[in-house]
């Protein structure tokens, strides 16, 4: 019961991050947002998430796991309902923002109760591929639920259906979770270093945003990158000096965990990033309707799904990076088999095989990198494990994204009409050599991964 709660929450997490892409045209419409400013309803959360995964991480480790998942979970209930409710773009994005942070507390916590309640080996792979299958299903299911959701109740119900689920967790959490205890007040918590890792971050992540759209050289960017590198020295500062620092050096020490740090970060670079160009594809190119998208998005989410638990039994026959390099290989070779699949005139079925490939090296890889992060890492480190590997996976997501819009012409920001189909082409084949070199960088190195 208590994994079903846990697969629940990642579900929630996953769910929320992409149900409000079909649902973004009526927000524009209803609430009077300009074309510029439409992109923080999704750029908010993507920032806000990004920033303080490190902070949440840390947080789960000494305020306690069951404590930051209720915490975490009414947060994200409470501004999902004041989402729904807004009447302001201004508001919206706020809330949108508070949304991120929820789920920067909620996802290591949900990652950190997982490894400390399961046993390091075959028992804690097993809840790991289900957990990731719970979030591979959200992250797919979210444009379908989202499309049916605006054309059935309009745009605030993408908000509202969060409230009853994010109170189930709460309720379902507190009582199932192991309470966590009094608060050991000898632990200090690093505020100084909390502060300016996640100011740093946050503007980092802002940065890899905004800067694609607007240009590099703006003052907004220019001002952003000044003071997150500001911000990111003053935290390693800090923390050489801390007696209790955010990020202890002895994680620092643990080989799985930073290969795995590697990983996540171009996992969201490549394979996170092929359904923003599929979703144009669908819908610019062929015309599809937000649902029509969404019930595109089936097959993926089912196959990403399957991928999740044929890598929790691959590690336990070939060991966790031959897993990884096998998942990854698959990865390539579906996305160059879907860049060649993508014409003006192709069919859905002609796109399947490259998405089965794709779709099981992507649910394979995703199992991987979390057992790996989590392997060989004692209890009361298994927050900030979870927090640096979640991090570099959102900021290898906006690096990723931004360098394939920009290697792409821009699409989704200005290319058009035969160049748009060139573009998406252009960003597939990026993301297979991306997935295949990384491949190859595993393969060669050789690096110590507990269960290789």
């Amino acid at each position: 019961m208590s994994l079903l709660v846990l697969a629940l929450g990642q579900l929630v997490i996953s769910l929320d991050y992409n149900i409000v892409y079909v649902a973004l045209p009526d927000i524009g419409a209803g609430l009077g947002f300009s074309d510029h400013d439409l992109q923080w309803v999704v750029s908010a959360y993507v920032v806000a998430t990004g920033g303080f995964l490190l902070l949440g991480g840390r947080a789960a480790d000494l305020l306690g796991r069951r404590r930051m998942f209720v915490l975490a979970a009414l947060l994200y209930g409470g501004s999902s309902l004041v989402g729904g409710l807004s009447e302001s773009p201004g508001v919206l994005v706020a809330v949108r923002g508070i949304q991120g942070i929820g789920g920067s507390l909620l996802f290591p916590a949900t990652l950190s109760l997982i490894t400390t309640l399961y046993e390091e080996g075959p028992t804690r792979n097993r809840a790991l591929a289900v957990w990731g299958a719970a979030g591979a299903g959200g992250l797919c299911f979210g444009s379908l639920l989202g499309g049916v959701l605006v054309e059935a109740f309009g745009w605030p119900s993408v908000f509202f259906v969060n409230v009853p689920i994010a109170g189930v967790l709460a309720v379902a959490g507190w009582l199932l979770f192991p309470a966590d205890g009094p608060w050991d007040r000898t632990r200090r918590f690093d505020v100084a270093g909390a502060l300016a890792a996640t100011g740093g971050i946050t503007l980092l992540v802002f940065l890899l945003v905004q800067a694609p759209a607007e240009g590099w050289t703006t003052p907004t960017a220019l001002v952003s990158a000044g003071l997150s590198a500001g911000l990111l020295t003053l935290f390693a500062v800090v923390e050489r000096r801390s007696p209790e620092p955010l990020v202890p050096a002895r994680m620092f020490a643990h080989r799985g965990l930073l290969v795995a740090m590697g990983v996540t970060a171009l996992f969201s670079a490549t394979f996170s990033s092929v359904p923003y160009f599929l979703t144009l594809y669908f819908q610019t190119v062929h015309g599809y309707s937000a649902v029509g998208t969404g019930l595109a998005f089936l097959v993926p989410a089912v196959v990403v799904a399957v991928g999740t638990q044929v890598g929790e039994r691959a590690v336990s026959v070939f060991g966790m990076r031959r897993m990884l390099v096998g998942g990854m290989v698959l990865g390539a070779a579906g996305a160059a088999a879907l860049g060649l699949a993508l014409t003006s005139d192709g069919s859905y079925p002609k796109l399947l095989p490259g998405i089965v490939l794709l779709g099981l090296g992507q649910g394979a890889a995703w199992t991987g990198m979390w057992i790996a992060a989590s392997a060989g890492v004692a209890p009361g480190d298994q927050g900030v494990a979870s927090g640096m590997a979640s991090t570099t996976l959102q900021v290898g997501g906006a690096v990723g994204l931004a360098v394939l819009v920009a290697l792409a012409g821009g699409v989704g920001q200005s290319a058009s009409g035969p160049g748009l189909l060139d573009g998406i082409r252009t960003a597939v084949f990026a993301v297979a050599l991306g997935i295949g070199v990384g491949a190859l960088a595993l393969l060669v190195r050789r690096p110590r991964i507990a269960g290789a």
